[in-house]
């Protein structure tokens, strides 16, 4: 069977052979088997994001101190760049450390080296990079990535969103933006009819990633993007506004086209268990009736209020079902929830609370008692 690779594997000899390759031919002048040697020392024991570090470093050794005449040499590697094995799923990231060495060795020379991020990021995305510019020089970068929203290549494109998104995953975070992101969505307006669904899906968790922190300006946002009625919007405005679904905000429902206020009864909400064990399953039935002369269209969830080591409880939604009901119709519902040991879960006894909701508002509760068995008897 063959080895699994990590994702830190894409940073290995292969990619280092590949570095070097690169910037030799692109006009660096150093030894080969130095840099190999000191790209090579100590890298198996390091994660991903130690190995671009690292490799950023032995860059900063070997190319030249002048900023402006290392970036001579990256300015034409694109021109002499390997892409490597087309089997290798990892093979794009050796050009990360190429990439983010700008944003260590160039942070002082925001000119030269923004104009060289646009170019090297259909190379991999230059995500990570950009984001030390927006902190150390904000109106200079913001003003250069929104001309990059305008840009013929779809590559920058998604530079001038992924970039700027306040919470990028793995990348710093920009507090600015987290704080007030209007202007983040000032260069949104120019992508959400971008032709390229790489760059929309970018859009789309650019967005997600504002509601978490200002979902009243979010939703605004889709309805002013939603009274176009171009269709290809639907697709950002459901993938933008997922955290708010999962998350059960009501104003979010009708965005989507469900039934704004729905007339419904819940009958009959019963568990399988009053009092449950760690490691049983919790059966949840229910009916669901219309009480309106029309088709609605409804999303029922389910919230937990789990006990934590306080002794207080914090919610947590689940998705149920997604149903249209027709006028007079009644429905039975049944959902299984397993109660297992799982390590993104710490469980505490105590009495819980399961909410219904229907279209984010909560509909009908009860309460069950968990107990924790114990794990580890003791020894006789």
């Amino acid at each position: 069977m063959a080895t699994q690779l990590l994702m830190k594997d894409g940073l290995g000899e292969v990619a280092v052979l590949r570095i070097i390759n690169g910037l030799l031919a692109s006009g660096a002048s150093f030894s080969a088997e130095d840099f190999h040697r000191d790209a090579m020392e100590g890298l198996s024991e390091l994660e991903l994001k130690q190995r671009v570090s690292h490799l950023i470093e032995v860059m900063g050794k070997y190319l030249p101190t002048n900023f402006e005449e290392a970036a001579h040499i990256l300015g034409n590697i694109r021109d002499h760049w390997d892409e490597g094995d087309a089997n290798d799923s990892l093979r794009s990231f050796a050009a990360w450390p190429v990439i983010d060495y700008i944003s260590v060795y160039g942070l002082e020379h925001p000119k030269i080296a923004l104009s060289l991020l646009s170019y090297l990021t259909p190379m991999y995305s230059a995500e990570f990079a950009i984001r030390e510019f927006l902190n150390r020089h904000p109106e200079q970068t913001y003003n250069e990535m929104s001309l990059w929203s305008l840009s013929s290549d779809e590559h920058v494109r998604r530079l001038a969103s992924e970039g700027i998104r306040p919470r990028l995953p793995w990348g710093c975070q920009l507090p600015q933006y987290i704080e007030n992101p209007t202007p983040v969505i000032a260069l949104l307006n120019n992508l959400v009819d971008d032709t390229s669904d790489y760059v929309r899906r970018s859009v789309a968790n650019n967005l997600n990633d504002i509601s978490k922190d200002h979902p009243e300006l979010v939703i605004a946002t889709c309805r002013r993007w939603m009274a176009e009625a171009i269709p290809a919007r639907q697709w950002i405005i459901r993938h933008a506004t997922r955290t708010l679904v999962k998350a059960g905000h009501p104003e979010v429902f009708a965005l989507l086209g469900h039934t704004a206020s729905p007339q419904i009864e819940i009958r009959n909400l019963n568990l399988s268990h009053t009092h449950l064990e760690l490691g049983s399953d919790l059966r949840i039935e229910a009916e669901i009736s219309s009480c309106s002369e029309q088709m609605q269209s409804l999303v029922i969830d389910y919230t937990i209020h789990f006990v934590k080591a306080s002794g207080q409880t914090a919610p947590k939604v689940f998705k149920w079902k997604n149903l249209k009901l027709k006028a007079g119709e009644t429905v039975q519902l049944t959902k299984k929830h397993p109660f297992k040991v799982i390590t993104t879960r710490n469980y505490y006894a105590g009495q819980h609370r399961l909410e219904i909701t229907v279209n984010g508002m909560a509909r009908a509760e009860t309460q069950f008692e968990l107990f924790l068995p114990e794990l580890f008897p003791a020894s006789s």
